[in-house]
């Protein structure tokens, strides 16, 4: 079903129910709603580092900020690359969240090397919630580096879940697993009444003992 009139507060609204927008591909201006039989969902107590990526970690070879350039990591998360010629986040998707981002509703984690942005993540905050919208990498391994950083500000904030909204064979390599709807539902309207909120600058010694094997689970 199509939303020609969808505004940043029926966004937040759609959320709190369990359903999302998505665009056929990046140049078609409508948006419709989409409402997963089954859920992806990463339970941030049960997060999990894959071994190859700890050193990466380790090294701390990216720049890695929060909020400090939220457009520019929606638009890369827009991009057509080989492995994905087709997105579906077109211009209406840029304008409402980047609406949500001023309101302090939607946040980003930039990845960068040599002060170029190479890489990231954005999604929604409500409550104990954040709704992974979409990753991008013009390197090895910089989403991957977002989402953990990701994971790093949540647990400070108080969290409870990620919603992936679907699961892949890389996100599973983090821990995501997959509820059938209504347990989804159950658990969002758990943790909607949540107060967390979204810390910008963890420690990195914490982020470092979240990847470790011994880290917390």
């Amino acid at each position: 079903m199509e939303m020609p009139d969808l505004t940043p507060d029926m966004l937040l609204k759609a959320y709190a129910v369990g359903v999302f927008p998505m665009a056929e591909d990046r140049d078609d201006p409508g948006l419709f709603w989409v409402d997963p039989r089954m859920r992806g969902i990463i339970m941030l107590d049960r997060f999990h580092v894959p071994r190859s990526l700890r050193k990466v970690i380790r090294r701390r070879m990216f720049e890695v900020t929060y909020d400090r350039d939220f457009e520019a990591v929606i638009e890369g998360c827009a991009e057509s690359t080989e492995d994905r010629p087709r997105t579906w986040i077109n211009d209406k998707i840029i304008e409402l969240y980047a609406t949500l981002h001023r309101m302090g509703h939607a946040h980003s984690v930039e990845c960068r090397l040599a002060g170029e942005l190479v890489g990231g993540l954005y999604g929604v905050s409500l409550g104990g919630v954040f709704f992974g919208e979409s990753m991008f990498s013009r390197v090895t391994d910089a989403s991957k580096i977002a989402l953990v950083h990701l994971v790093a500000s949540l647990r400070l904030g108080g969290y409870r879940f990620i919603d992936t909204q679907f699961i892949t064979r890389h996100l599973a390599r983090f821990g995501t697993v997959e509820l059938p709807r209504n347990e989804y539902r159950k658990l969002l309207s758990q943790s909607l009444g949540i107060r967390a909120r979204f810390v910008t600058d963890p420690d990195p010694a914490y982020i470092e003992h979240i990847a470790a094997p011994c880290g917390p689970r």
